[in-house]
């Protein structure tokens, strides 16, 4: 996957259910030795099969978190996001296109935002609000240094929102050039597993 520019699940994203796959393998082992011990092959077997009815159930149950984990959202599951669950949910289809999510920048930490970059160089940086242009306090484009003009080829701004965006947004979004608008729409066919880069344009 890296040599493909794809990085998978963190170790803190894997360990919780890591950690819970040992411990559950590790009481049934232990529960099967003590019911053989203590009444001898009964207790096993109804054990087993307990497990063979229970065990579907429980996969059944903790299905859409670990769908979730993989980047894969419903539209209700959307919908019921705050705003940081927004931001991670987005982190989380970055991932699953095979973008590596950035840590967040110290300089806006009061909204939500992510940063990604791909195995080929291309960033993308995510903002989240009701409308796309840019609030009364923030400059979209940080000045580079006096006398200096970045090298580096800027990198692709999404602007997500759950809602639709009016046309004064869409004409602020085709001046900007390398600004693309997800409303809501577009935000579904992205979290039911469509790429980013098939979503196509909104409005």
């Amino acid at each position: 996957m890296r040599e493909q520019g794809r990085s998978g699940p963190t170790l803190r994203e894997v360990l919780p259910a890591l950690t819970g796959v040992v411990l559950v393998l590790c009481a049934t082992v232990a529960g099967l030795a003590a019911g053989y011990r203590a009444a001898g092959i009964a207790v096993p077997l109804g054990e087993m099969a307990l497990a063979l009815v229970a065990g579907p159930a429980l996969i059944r149950r903790h299905r859409p978190s670990a769908r979730r984990r993989l980047g894969l959202y419903t539209a209700d599951e959307l919908a019921g996001l705050d705003a940081p669950g927004l931001a991670l949910a987005v982190s989380r289809m970055l991932r699953r296109d095979g973008w590596r999510v950035l840590p967040p920048s110290k300089l806006l930490q009061d909204r939500p935002r992510v940063r990604a970059r791909n195995g080929l160089g291309q960033r993308v940086e995510v903002a989240f609000r009701p409308v796309a242009e840019p609030l009364p306090d923030e400059d979209p484009r940080p000045p580079a240094g006096p006398g200096r003009a970045s090298t580096a080829d800027p990198p692709l701004r999404l602007v997500v929102h759950r809602g639709t965006f009016s046309l004064r947004d869409a004409h602020w979004a085709r001046r900007q050039g390398d600004v693309r608008l997800i409303d809501g729409p577009a935000l579904v066919r992205w979290a039911r597993g469509t790429p980013l880069d098939r979503l196509g344009e909104s409005p």
